[in-house]
């Protein structure tokens, strides 16, 4: 009898706490399995220990938290890709524990990029893919996979120059979320996230800490608890972009004695849960710091190739034609169906023997790292195929060369 290799899934993403309830809930879904996620090493460079004083709004809000200037942070222009997947190879590594067990690799939004990069990335002569057992793409990918959500890849030789230019010239940071409003800080929005999270998961049906600090142009006009604040912050009901939002609820609408509004838990991902994933403090859910090269660098990779450009910028995709595990892809209605599309090139286009496309058009983009269990079809649907790789009693995937299973899951409207 052949003995079955234990499993390890290994998701990357930024910081590793966004996929903490995912992870309990195919702990809880597939014998055996472990689910391993990635800290970046930009991790090291946020401050986090506010959340260990009595106040953490001061320490941060205040500006008493440690920073990182792009002045003081030039070496930060050179982590891109590659440095990415050398870190990231590490824990695969790890994971492998010398090839005892079988290594699944996955990753949402950009995290899935990284995953697919990393399976056709050239370590010196390996493959990537010979590291994995599986790959696990969840919102993001490559081949077009972004191309649906309104900000596709910027990858023209013109655009890498400038970017690269703006980088050498010390724009060092990835400044896409100080376009929220909440500051004009590489760090704000997130420590903005992580505070609301703290107070929502601590006092949930207090009186917002925070809301006499929010910006004007995003304070709701009436008293909140920690959780409506928090709510207000994240619910796509607010009108925030779907790349940062879940459909959790709404406000309450009336108040309590005192006029303050709770939240309701009406959507398929409950605020506590949120709440206690951005709370963190350590791992914590949103990257202070993303490097603007790994940004470029991922851009590019979107090409799945070993293109002119892609050598330029030192990036080995030598090998995605010969990819040979299962892939799964989830896609939610960020993509408008680019995901799974996206999914089906980098299959037609390698030796890839099965793979499973799934998705849910009910879902927002950070719906599937958050929503409660019995709604979630992204962790439902990645269970089985996780349960499929190593024979744990779910239902059998269709073989063969080129092939795939697919289901296309809820309706908007």
């Amino acid at each position: 009898m052949t003995k079955r290799l234990a499993r390890r899934a290994v998701l990357s993403g930024g910081v590793a706490g966004g996929f903490r309830p995912m992870a309990r809930d195919l702990v809880a879904s597939v014998p055996g399995v472990q689910v391993w996620a990635l800290d970046r090493r930009e991790e090291n460079l946020a401050d986090r220990s506010g959340f260990g004083t009595a106040d953490p709004v001061g320490y941060y809000l205040d500006g008493r938290y440690r920073t990182l200037e792009p002045a003081s942070a030039g070496y930060f222009g050179r982590w891109g890709l590659e440095r990415a997947l050398d870190d990231l190879r590490c824990v695969v590594l790890a994971a492998r524990a010398g090839g005892r067990r079988r290594v699944v690799l996955g990753g949402h939004s950009w995290g899935a990029t990284t995953a697919l990069t990393y399976a056709a990335w050239d370590f010196g002569g390996r493959p990537g893919y010979r590291d994995l057992a599986g790959l696990a793409v969840l919102d993001g990918g490559v081949r077009g996979a972004f191309e649906g959500t309104g900000t596709p890849v910027q990858d023209s030789p013109e655009e890498v120059r400038e970017r690269l230019a703006a980088i050498a010239g010390g724009r060092v940071f990835d400044m896409t979320l100080s376009g929220v409003g909440l500051g004009d800080r590489a760090e704000s929005t997130q420590i903005w996230y992580q505070l609301a999270g703290w107070y929502a998961h601590h006092d949930p049906e207090g009186r917002s800490v925070l809301q006499d600090r929010v910006p004007e142009a995003l304070r709701v006009p009436f008293p909140v608890t920690n959780a409506a604040l928090l709510g207000s912050f994240v619910d796509a009901g607010f009108g925030w972009p779907n790349d940062i939002s879940v459909h959790s609820g709404h406000l309450a609408p009336e108040g309590d004695g005192e006029g303050v509004r709770g939240w309701v838990d009406d959507g398929i991902t409950p605020i506590g849960r949120v709440a206690r994933a951005y709370a963190g403090p350590v791992p914590g859910v949103w990257e202070w710091y993303w490097p603007a090269r790994l940004s470029v660098d991922l851009d590019v990779s979107d090409a799945y190739a070993d293109t002119d450009l892609a050598r330029t910028l030192g990036l080995r995709l030598h090998h995605a034609a010969g990819l040979d595990i299962p892939l799964y892809a989830f896609q939610t209605s960020y993509s408008r169906g680019t995901v799974v599309a996206g999914a089906r090139r980098v299959v037609a286009e390698s030796r890839i023997p099965y793979a499973a496309y799934e998705s849910d058009e009910t879902m927002n983009h950070l719906d599937p790292l958050f929503a409660d269990t019995p709604h979630n079809t992204a962790t439902r649907t990645l269970a089985e195929f996780l349960g499929r790789l190593t024979g744990a009693g779910m239902r059998a995937a269709e073989t063969g060369t080129g092939t795939a299973a697919g289901r296309a899951r809820g309706t908007t409207g």
